[in-house]
């Protein structure tokens, strides 16, 4: 099998527990198997929430709170923190990371856009691991819920933007039901999706936890977007970080969106 370029996006909810306090375990777990897919020749590109997150939890924040000046500030104390985790443990299994903090205004035009493909391009080809999150610190439309729209919308971006074969998204659920698995028992996941069409976000549940800003529509969003640009998409529970072997070694797992191009 050949090389193939991977996008894997990891939200709030899947770093931290429900407390808000950092899940070290599953990041552990998480920067082991992104370590050893690189090892073995996958190009691998993450895609970061948690700054805020992690933010709470080292403040002893309980709920994420409704000012942006306060977000902001968690968002500038726990990336700090964030990238201080990934730095050492990525390192423990002899991978580096470099950080990328983007705004919409950084894929903007032509030349701005090219100006970020190239700098991920030559991390690839040094065999470094990008870490991309969202500029929360300055970049308040995110957090007012109009900028990327959220991390996931981030990932799809970066997808297509490095012509990526795949984006992974991480979540606290199985993958796409056909109705909210957490109010209803009856509830059946769809394995694969080959169009994103109305019937298929009238799907998708509310938002998301405490912790995270986005929901499974966000991650519709995102599929669409990526899938019409020749990105293959699987929505997966993050849990259990060890499942990504699963689709790169091409076995069914979570919700698979197929690519439109």
């Amino acid at each position: 099998m050949g090389k193939k370029r991977t996008v894997v996006k990891v939200g709030t909810s899947t770093l931290t527990y429900e407390n808000g306090k950092v899940n070290y375990r599953r990041i552990e777990c998480l920067c082991k198997v992104l370590s050893d897919l690189q090892n073995r020749g996958e190009e691998i590109m993450l895609v970061s929430s948690g700054a805020i997150g992690v933010g709470m939890g080292k403040t002893g924040l309980a709920s994420r709170p409704a000012e942006t000046k306060k977000k902001q500030a968690l968002a500038a104390i726990g990336q700090c923190e964030l990238m201080f985790m990934y730095d050492k443990l990525f390192g423990e299994y002899n991978h580096s990371v470099a950080q990328i903090l983007l705004t919409r205004y950084a894929v903007e035009t032509d030349q701005k856009r090219q100006n970020v493909i190239n700098t991920i391009d030559e991390l690839i080809k040094m065999n470094i691991i990008p870490v991309i999150n969202e500029n929360d610190t300055v970049a308040i439309d995110e957090l007012e819920g109009n900028n990327f729209g959220d991390n996931d919308m981030l990932s799809a971006i970066v997808a297509g933007l490095m012509n990526a074969d795949r984006l992974v998204i991480l979540t606290d659920i199985d993958g796409l039901y056909d109705s909210n698995p957490r109010t209803n028992p009856e509830a059946k996941k769809i394995s694969v999706v080959d169009k994103i069409n109305s019937e298929i976000f009238s799907m998708a549940a509310g938002t998301g936890s405490n912790r995270g800003t986005g929901g499974m529509i966000t991650k519709l969003q995102a599929a669409d977007y990526a899938t019409k640009r020749g990105v293959e998409v699987h929505v997966i529970n993050g849990a259990n970080p060890e499942n990504l072997y699963e689709i790169f070694d091409g076995k069914e797992i979570g919700t698979m969106f197929l690519a439109r191009q």
